[in-house]
C-alpha cells in the first residue's frame, strides 16, 4: 500500500479511473433508483463518512467562512449530484463525461466576469476552443431533433458551470482552510439536507432490494460513494502536495476519455462528431490549464 502511494503515476491512474468511471457508475444505477435517491445517498452518505473531520472544523469556523461554505458545497457538492443522474437519464454517459471537461473553461469565464480575474490570451482562445466542441456536441448529440434532449445537454453544462463557481468560491474565499477540513466541512454541511431528501424519497420504502437487479445497482451506487466520492479525494490532495500543479492537471484531460472508453465498452453512440467536439474541448481546457500552474497547487495546500 505504501508503495501504491509514493508511485505519483499509480496514483494519477487510480484518480483519473476511478473519477472516470462515476459517469458509468450513475448510469448502472439509473435502472432502480431515480436522480433524487442516487443524488441523497451520495452527499448523505460523504457527510457521514467525513462528519468526524467536518464537524469539529466547522465548530472553529467564523461565521463569513461558514456562509461560503455553504455556498461552495451547494453549487459544487449538492445540487451537481442532483442534476447529473437526472440529465443522464436522456444522455449518454460518454457525453456526460465530456461536457464535466468545460469545468475549467467556465472557471476561467466566471472568474473574469464575477471575480474580476484576469487570464493570458491563450487562455481566452482555449475557452473559446472548449466551447466550439461544446456546441458541436450539443448539435450533433440532438440530431434525433427532440427538444428535450438539448434541454438535459444544456442541464449538463449548468453542471459543468457549478462545479466552476464552487472551485472560484474556494479559491477568493477560502484559501486559508485546509484542504481537508475544507472538504469535510462542506460533506458535512449538507450531510442532514441530503438525508432528508433521501428519507424522504422511498429509498427506505419504495425499493425492494430482495431483488439481484436492485442489489447490483446499490453496490454501484456504494462504490460511486465511498471511493468515488471520499476515499478518492484523500488520494488527490496526497497528489497534489507531492506532484506539481500541472501533472495533476493531467486528470481533468483523462477524465473525459476513461467515461467514453466505458461508453463505447457499454454499447454508447460514439461518431466522429462527438470524437470532434471531445478533442476541441480537451485542447480549449489544455491551454486555460497549462497556464495556470501555480494556482492549483497553491489552492491546495
Amino acid at each position: 500500500m505504501k508503495q501504491i502511494l509514493q508511485n505519483k503515476y499509480l496514483l494519477l491512474l487510480i484518480i483519473s479511473i476511478t473519477w472516470g468511471s462515476s459517469f458509468i457508475l450513475i448510469k448502472k444505477t439509473l435502472p432502480v433508483f431515480d436522480p433524487f435517491q442516487i443524488g441523497a445517498f451520495r452527499a448523505g452518505l460523504s457527510g457521514l463518512l467525513l462528519a468526524f473531520i467536518g464537524f469539529p472544523a466547522l465548530w472553529k469556523m467564523a461565521k463569513k467562512d461558514i456562509f461560503w461554505i455553504a455556498l461552495s458545497g451547494l453549487f459544487g457538492n449538492f445540487l451537481v449530484v442532483f442534476i447529473f443522474p437526472f440529465a443522464q437519464r436522456e444522455v449518454s454517459s460518454s457525453l456526460a463525461g465530456i461536457i464535466n471537461a468545460l469545468d475549467p473553461v467556465f472557471t476561467l469565464i466566471l472568474g473574469a466576469f464575477i471575480f474580476g480575474i484576469r487570464s493570458k490570451t491563450i487562455q481566452y482562445l482555449g475557452a473559446v476552443i472548449g466551447f466550439l466542441g461544446a456546441l458541436i456536441l450539443v448539435y450533433t448529440s440532438g440530431s434525433n431533433g427532440s427538444d428535450s434532449h438539448y434541454f438535459y445537454i444544456l442541464l449538463l453544462i449548468v453542471g459543468a458551470a457549478l462545479y466552476a463557481l464552487s472551485a472560484l468560491i474556494v479559491e477568493k474565499k477560502l484559501m486559508h482552510i485546509k484542504s481537508t477540513e475544507l472538504a469535510s466541512s462542506i460533506y458535512a454541511f449538507w450531510m442532514i439536507p441530503s438525508l432528508i431528501i433521501l428519507a424522504f424519497s422511498g429509498f427506505f420504502t419504495d425499493i425492494d432490494y430482495t431483488q439481484t437487479e436492485t442489489l447490483e445497482s446499490l453496490g454501484y451506487l456504494v462504490f460511486l460513494t465511498v471511493v468515488s466520492t471520499t476515499l478518492v479525494m484523500f488520494l488527490f490532495f496526497k497528489l497534489v502536495q507531492d506532484t506539481s500543479a500541472v501533472f495533476v492537471s493531467t486528470i481533468s484531460l483523462l477524465i473525459p476519455v476513461i467515461s467514453v472508453f466505458w461508453g463505447i465498452l457499454d454499447g454508447e453512440e460514439f461518431t466522429l462528431w462527438y470524437a470532434l467536439g471531445e478533442v476541441l474541448v480537451l485542447i480549449g481546457v489544455y491551454f486555460i490549464k497549462e497556464n495556470k500552474k501555480e494556482k492549483l497547487l497553491k489552492e491546495f495546500k
